[in-house]
């Protein structure tokens, strides 16, 4: 997943909004938003690769969601990142135990950035940062690069996800409409992560367009204090290719 936009306990009513993009390969195959056979109570989509996830949720308020951390050397790592979400989101155990294991083996990972939530409390990781913290209320964003690099794709969410989150009910189409922006950034505006100018302008926009590689899938999540709702599209390089909408 490229990008993450999150309101952590914006009011009563929502202890959690998520929008995220997934960017990957067309050619890895993964499974669409559902429950996942292990326990019926996570729901989420699935690589059918090496079987990990990139967001995953609960109704009892455990989160999980993985980016890819984008500077050289992009190695892959012994251990799929996905597993990160896959075996997070399976425990029962305390927030802090999960971070203290996902910590110990932070080397194993090719470079991430872990978001990883109880309900209670939202805490990032990053084994490229060598930093875990713990985010406050309000509105966050979390893409390829530095946490506090603020990136054009990161700073056109904040707005976004402020004014989704004013009505009674979460304005998906607005969160939506966010993801699917292809905008480009600006070349002064450009990261340099190594990848040259050329890729540097495929990547930056909140929706990546290319044939073998770009936004596979749009996640908006919003967690109450007793409900849970997840809506997720799927793209293929021609478009819009299936949608799954989950309530529980």
């Amino acid at each position: 997943m490229c990008v993450i936009f999150l309101a952590w306990q914006p009011g009563p009513a929502r202890r959690l909004v998520v929008a995220a993009n997934r960017d990957e390969f067309r050619a890895r195959a993964s499974a669409p938003l559902g429950p996942w056979p292990e326990r019926a109570d996570v729901i989420g989509g699935r690589d059918r690769v090496e079987h990990g996830s990139w967001l995953a949720v609960r109704p009892d308020g455990r989160f999980a969601a993985v980016t890819n951390f984008r500077r050289p050397p992009l190695t892959q790592g012994a251990r799929s990142r996905g597993a990160l979400v896959r075996d997070a989101i399976l425990s029962d155990d305390p927030l802090d135990a999960i971070v203290a294991r996902v910590w110990a083996d932070r080397d194993a990972y090719g470079g991430f950035h872990l978001l990883l939530g109880d309900g209670e409390r939202m805490v990032h990781l990053s084994n490229r940062e060598a930093a875990i913290r713990e985010l406050k209320p309000g509105v966050h964003a979390v893409s390829n690069g530095p946490i506090d690099q603020r990136w054009p794709k990161m700073r056109r969410g904040d707005d976004t996800l402020a004014r989704a989150l004013d009505a009674d009910r979460v304005d998906e189409d607005a969160l939506f409409a966010l993801l699917s922006d292809r905008t480009p950034a600006p070349d002064d505006a450009l990261p340099d992560t190594g990848v040259g100018i050329d890729l540097e302008r495929m990547l930056s926009p909140v929706f990546i367009e290319g044939e073998a590689y770009g936004t596979r899938a749009s996640t908006v999540l919003t967690l109450g204090p007793s409900s849970l709702r997840v809506r997720e599209r799927r793209f293929g390089a021609a478009g819009l290719e299936g949608e799954t909408v989950i309530e529980r």
